[in-house]
């Protein structure tokens, strides 16, 4: 892995302060939007590192839930309510369920991962919806949220939370673009390019695969914790396919040029949705699904693309500069 931060986690450590100072400047249901696209914006994130590898997952919504209902099931069961617990409970699952799991979905790929990996977040779905101990399709609530025995209240409880998901958010960010530029992430393309050939070199592509899938889902399981605890509650619908549907549509929207496009795209699904209900309360979709398609038409490669191609023209126009003397 590089040794050195790059521009992309010097502007992430950058947006962290940004990020933290907000809550005090901008209204409270902006900073709720922000606070909620973070968590779910992980798990887009999630859904990114595995279409780099030629992936598309359309049931990451199944780690999404586990890390949310494994922090609520610990509390309402347990009686815990320290946040670092909680989320290790969320981790803890997702680990141990993902490794089981990617021995069965490393051996497949294109449409037949994107179904299998539905299908057994649907399997999730329908569990959840029956079990009358968990909610059923109403869910649960969670309790709020202490932090090594100290309990706040009020303004001073969200504040905290919410400067905890910051910096737990960044740390993710910066931690998968390492990642990414690690061997494994490396292996990822060249998978997406040519798997055979990386087999020819005596590259696993299925271990590179399972690695990825385990990664993606600790991290989708974070989000999940980061989602549920400021909401203060789950239900069945975080694994159901709409959800999951989402989070490749933010990762279509966003782009899988750099790691911080899946975050900043996941606000602004949050901002176009917001405004689209209330500017259309019955046909909201339409005008989601219109962005969709015209992202798609003209930003094929994502709205990362703008400042990636702002880049480059800057670079050529530098370039084709006369220098001093000529």
């Amino acid at each position: 892995m590089t040794k050195h931060l790059d521009r992309t986690e010097i502007g992430l450590l950058v947006a962290l302060p940004l990020l933290i100072c907000i809550a005090f400047v901008l209204p409270k249901w902006i900073v709720n939007y922000v606070h909620v696209s973070m968590g779910t914006g992980l798990v887009a994130l999630g859904v990114m590192i595995q279409m780099r590898a030629g992936l598309v997952s359309f049931g990451q919504g199944l780690y999404f839930c586990v890390g949310g209902y494994a922090a609520g099931m610990t509390g309402k069961f347990l009686g815990v309510t320290d946040f670092f617990v909680l989320l290790s409970a969320g981790i803890a699952a997702a680990l141990c369920l993902s490794f089981v799991l990617g021995f069965l979905l490393r051996r497949y790929r294109e449409i037949f991962y994107a179904m299998l990996s539905l299908a057994i977040s649907m399997i999730l779905f329908g569990l959840l919806s029956s079990t009358e101990e968990l909610g059923s399709t109403d869910g649960f609530n969670l309790p709020t949220a202490s932090y090594f025995g100290w309990s706040p209240t009020g303004e001073t409880a969200r504040l905290t939370l919410y400067t905890l998901t910051c910096f737990i958010a960044i740390g993710c960010a910066i931690a998968l673009n390492r990642f990414l530029k690690s061997r494994v992430g490396y292996v990822n393309e060249a998978i997406r390019e040519n798997e055979l050939r990386v087999e020819y070199l005596g590259t696993s592509a299925h271990n590179a695969v399972h690695l990825t899938y385990v990664v993606a889902a600790v991290v989708s399981a974070i989000g999940g914790v980061l989602w549920a605890l400021p909401l203060g509650h789950v239900d069945p619908e975080m694994t159901n396919w709409t959800t999951s549907g989402q989070f490749v549509f933010v990762s279509i929207l966003s782009g899988t040029g750099n790691i911080a496009a899946p975050l900043i795209g996941t606000f602004l699904l949050e901002i176009i949705r917001v405004y689209a209900v209330e500017l259309s309360p019955n046909t909201w979709q339409l005008i989601l699904g219109s962005v969709m398609l015209f992202t798609i038409i003209f930003l094929p490669k994502g709205l990362w693309s703008l400042i990636t191609s702002k880049q480059k023209s800057s670079k050529k126009i530098g370039a084709s500069a006369p220098k001093p003397g000529e």
